[in-house]
């Protein structure tokens, strides 16, 4: 049967996208001015930082409740990148401060559809082993 990997393997990445992500940022905020290039590499930063840090609650709840077909451990990093790249449009939202909670949870539910379709498409062509 094909099993997702403990979510303790899922560690060291997280904690090098965690550290990369938030270094950068620190970095990036103390000592650039807001012009276009930095501002970009922090929404880049912010989805690093947000996937690493969600990487090993999305593997623990994927190791807890599997599904039907498990879940793959590019799924497992696919779902986190899901929250990095909600983090990073939340702060691009309000860059241009158009950012409300209405909107913010019309973006969660669009996002959670998207995944949850593709694993309806993955589970469509799966077979058993």
């Amino acid at each position: 049967m094909n099993r997702m990997p403990n979510p303790t393997a899922f560690l060291p990445v997280s904690i090098f996208l965690a550290l990369l992500g938030y270094g950068g940022l620190a970095l990036l905020l103390s000592s650039t001015q807001p012009t276009l290039w930095p501002r970009w590499l922090m929404f880049f930063l912010i989805v690093v930082a947000g996937s690493g840090t969600a990487l090993p609650v999305v593997a623990f709840l994927n190791f807890r409740l599997p599904g039907r077909p498990p879940a793959a451990p590019r799924v497992v990093v696919r779902q986190a990148l899901w929250f990095g790249v909600y983090l990073a449009i939340l702060a691009w939202l309000q860059v241009g401060r158009v950012f409300s909670p209405n909107l913010a949870l019309m973006l969660l539910v669009g996002l959670a559809a998207i995944e949850v379709l593709l694993r309806l498409w993955e589970r469509s062509r799966w077979q058993p082993e």
